[in-house]
């Protein structure tokens, strides 16, 4: 069996390592200022000595992280809620897959749904193009974060993807913890989530039989999560302009920092995250298959059924697809008054980029794209129903 040491690149911080690293954290100028910034009211050197008494992740993860979600769930969301916890047995492991909308509430949000109800966290997949200052990748470390390596030359990126895949194999397999990873490399800017085949080939790199044999044990389970609102719609919406003026536009650091920053402290209205049956019934029939890509493709339908049919579509999402269609289909799921509220919304999102010279054209583009973000959750449930339907009348 491989040995923990093998992945201390890019693994979570073992509990022997947690004092030495956090108090190597707390004098980090950099952290300070985070700290300060998120929660201004703050009494830092009362923080620093809290956290020098903690010595383990879980004890860190109870006692730091959930009051600071439950603060930021307080400030910036009307709730959080959880559907499909019987789908989750505290004494199993599980990869929880799930739709990506926000860079670092998907997981955390999850996490506090886990510790709400008395169940163990996950570890979380995070990629080092958001690592920009080595205090940050010690910081997620601490908090049960496995690193994913991004933006590598072909020959680096398989021997990544190798370690990547045993790690997660290992800490399901031998740490019996679970792991939160993104359905794709980067949000779905979107809001239309497909899930990637690379993903699921990585994931089925370590085991040494078949695809389908491979994902098995890993315990594939599909989480879909809907954010009422989404903080970084407009952002999101900037990026697809720049990229329409620009093909190679590229976002920087400073950009992803913005987008971490928005999606933590902006208004989200409603959080909900439904945790689908894991997807093994559909892996096992597979394993006797050696056509590996048609494997791959039937495992990524499994798990996108699995996650549009979980959405909980709101008012907004409704009144998003009838702007976009110029029609009235939906009505009946919303009124007058939150069309005009919806509508004053988008304005007020899209008064926020800070572009030199937008024109009307492209200011229409952007709007179009923000309609669409809301707009594509009702699309693929519907989608999803009619698809499950027919399998039904089958």
């Amino acid at each position: 069996m491989t040995n923990i040491q093998d992945f201390s690149e890019i693994a979570p911080f073992d509990d022997s390592q947690f004092s030495e690293k956090m108090a190597l954290l707390v004098k980090e100028p950099g952290f300070e200022h985070a700290v300060r910034y998120v929660m201004p009211q703050v009494d830092f050197p009362e923080f620093v000595k809290e956290l020098l008494s903690i010595h383990d992740k879980r004890t860190f993860q109870s006692k730091v992280m959930r009051p600071f979600l439950e603060m930021l769930a307080s400030k910036t969301t009307t709730g959080i809620t959880a559907g499909g916890m019987e789908h989750v047995d505290a004494d199993k492991s599980y990869t929880f897959i799930t739709n990506h909308r926000d860079i670092v509430l998907d997981a955390s949000f999850l996490n506090l749904c886990f510790l709400r109800a008395g169940m163990p966290t996950s570890e979380i997949a995070i990629g080092n193009n958001l690592l920009i200052y080595e205090w940050i990748t010690d910081l997620v470390k601490l908090n049960k974060s496995f690193i994913v390596k991004r933006n590598l030359r072909i020959t680096q990126a398989l021997e990544a993807a190798k370690q990547l895949s045993a790690y997660i194999h290992h800490a399901i397999t031998c740490k019996h913890e679970s792991v939160w990873i993104a359905q794709r490399e980067g949000r779905a800017k979107d809001s239309n989530d497909v899930t990637q085949e690379s993903l699921v080939k990585m994931l089925a790199l370590d085991g040494g039989a078949t695809v389908a044999a491979n994902l098995l044990p890993i315990n594939l389970t599909p989480v879909a999560i809907s954010y009422e609102y989404d903080p970084n719609d407009y952002l999101k919406a900037k990026e697809f302009l720049l990229k329409r003026i620009d093909p190679e536009f590229k976002k920087s650091p400073h950009d992803d920092l913005l987008s971490m920053e928005t999606g933590l402290l902006q208004p989200k209205g409603h959080v909900h995250f439904e945790i689908g049956a894991c997807v093994n019934d559909a892996i096992a029939p597979l394993v006797g298959s050696d056509d590996r890509n048609e494997v791959i493709k039937q495992v990524c339908r499994a798990i996108d059924t699995s996650i549009h049919s979980g959405y909980m579509i709101y008012p907004i999402n409704y009144i998003a697809h009838d702007l976009l269609h110029g029609d009235h289909r939906f009505e009946s799921e919303y009124s007058a008054a939150q069309v005009a509220d919806f509508e004053q919304y988008v304005e007020s999102q899209l008064d926020k980029v800070e572009l030199p010279d937008v024109s009307t054209l492209d200011r229409a583009f952007m709007k179009e794209r923000m309609l669409t973000m809301y707009a594509n959750p009702l699309k693929n449930k519907i989608a999803a129903k009619k698809q499950s339907d027919k399998n039904k009348s089958v």
